[in-house]
Order: C-alpha cells, then structure tokens, then sequence
C-alpha cells in the first residue's frame, strides 16, 4: 500500500442523500472549510433545495457531474441504494477519489462496492457514524452532530494507507471518535446494539398504536414510553433496508432477546418473584456498570 502527504480537507465534495447524516456532514466540511465546493444529489428536488438555502451544499447536480469532479464523494442513502448509487459514479469516478458511505450494515454495503468497483475498490471506504435521530431530512442536520460522536471505519486491504489516515482526519475535524473494525464485527456489534433496539421500539409503538384505546394510552404515556418508543420516528425506509441487510445477526440477536422475554413471562405466570427481580437485578446492575 502506498502511503502519501496526509491532509483532511478536499477540494470539491459531493454528497449523496442530503439528509440528517449528510446535511450535517456538508454544513460541517463548510463551517471548518475542510471543502472549498459541497456538491449535493439526491431525489427530491425540494429536499434538495432546503439544503442549499440551508447552506448545507454549495451546488445541487446529478450523479454524473458530481463524479466527475468530486474529490470526495460521501453516500448518505439507505444501504439498499447503495449498488444503484455506485453504478452512476463508476463510469465517470476520477482515478485520484474517494467515496465513503455512511450506512448501518457493512458487510453487505463492502460486498456490492466489490462487485461494482472491481479493481478500483481501493477507492472505497467504508464508514458508519453513531450519530443518527429520529428526525431526517434537510432540515434536520446540525452542524455538531458528529461532536462526541463515534464513527466507525472498516477499511479494506486494498484502500491506500494515506486514503484511510486522511478519512479518519476528516471524521476527527468533525469532532468525532474513531474507531476501526472488521466490517463483520460491526456488523455483529451493531445488530445487538442499534437494529435489534430500533427494531423492539417499533413493535412497541406499533402494539400501543392498534390497541382499541389507544388515544387514551397515548394520552397517559410517561417520560418512559417516550424514551422507549423516540427511535421509532426513524426512517422507515432506511431500518426496513437495514434490517434484511444484517438479517443473519438480527436474527440471532431478537432470537435471543425472546428468550429473555419468554424467561420474564413465565416468571410472572409462576408468581417466581426471585427470578424476575434476580433477571431485573442483573440488567440493572449492568446498566449502571456501563453509564460509569
């Protein structure tokens, strides 16, 4: 792998999917002027436009002007768009650029990148951010959003070292921490510890919302309900694609967590009040444990 002059700022950056993620990467490249032009692409004109009165983009363009001029190009779509994303910048993709993505899975996301880039996979660099909400959108970015904020890389043996030094120097202008793993580690982590939780708030929502009094459970909700059920204002589109994407470790993680919950029913059932406290006690004491 060759190594060269390590700098975090480019010259022109195109980004695809102006939402939440993507907004706040563009207004933040442009607040630091870690890019001198923020290009933007995506499917809806009026979130498009949004975005520019915004000053989270520069330029509004189409994949094709965007991949012929963009030294960094950041693909912010849910992850099942990612192949269709990557076929319109292939053909026209400069010999010198960068593409990073920013989705919740990676070994699938890695996997198309492969198929569609062939030999030029060491342009590809595969990122995820911990830093979403429940609102998306061009309205929704923040220019702090990455602040604090973890963002996980999976680099490739074939990505230049300089390549990967100077995403890793972006994310890290953008006051984030970075982390790297193998993209099936992220996968297995993030199953536990992003999709099953999105995945558990929406079937809760969705238990309340059809129940035959609903307005009335609505109405009584506490604070505990809204912590629980925040999540499942997400993008439907984007968890939908998410969860079939890492659908092998979703899987054994819900299938676990049944477990649990099937454990807790019959402790209730049985009257066994030991149990239930003693299970109530460990997750507790684990909680605890891990806020520090």
């Amino acid at each position: 792998m060759v190594d060269q002059a390590q700098t975090s700022s480019f010259q022109t950056v195109g980004i695809v999917g102006v939402g939440l993620i993507g907004g706040s990467i563009g207004i933040a490249l442009k607040q630091q002027q870690l890019a001198q032009q923020v290009l933007g692409v995506g499917r809806s004109l009026t979130n498009l436009e949004i975005a520019k009165s915004n000053g989270l983009i520069d330029v509004i363009t189409d994949l094709e002007q965007m991949a012929k001029v963009a030294d960094l190009m950041i693909v912010c779509v849910p992850v099942a768009q990612t192949r269709t994303v990557l076929q319109g910048i292939f053909p026209h993709l400069k010999k010198d650029a960068i593409i990073i993505d920013v989705g919740s899975t990676k070994m699938d996301v890695i996997q198309v990148a492969k198929e569609v880039l062939g030999e030029r996979i060491h342009q590809f660099i595969a990122c995820h951010p911990i830093a979403g909400g429940a609102r998306h959108g061009a309205s929704a970015a923040r220019i702090d959003l990455f602040h604090n904020k973890q963002v996980m890389m999976c680099p490739l043996f074939e990505n230049l070292v300089s390549d990967v030094d100077r995403i890793e120097q972006l994310w890290k202008d953008l006051g984030a921490r970075v982390y790297k793993m193998s993209a099936l580690e992220h996968d297995h982590i993030f199953a536990a510890v992003s999709h099953l939780p999105h995945l558990l708030s929406y079937a809760l929502m969705l238990q309340v919302a059809n129940a035959p009094d609903a307005d009335k459970k609505f109405v009584h909700a506490g604070a505990g309900f809204r912590d629980f059920t925040r999540i499942a204002a997400s993008s439907p589109e984007m968890w939908t694609d998410i969860s079939f994407a890492n659908r092998d470790a979703l899987l054994k993680e819900l299938d676990g967590y049944l477990l649990i919950v099937e454990q807790m029913k019959k402790s209730i059932q049985n009257g066994d009040a030991e149990l239930l406290q003693k299970m109530f006690q460990i997750a507790s004491d684990s909680r605890k444990d891990w806020q520090g």
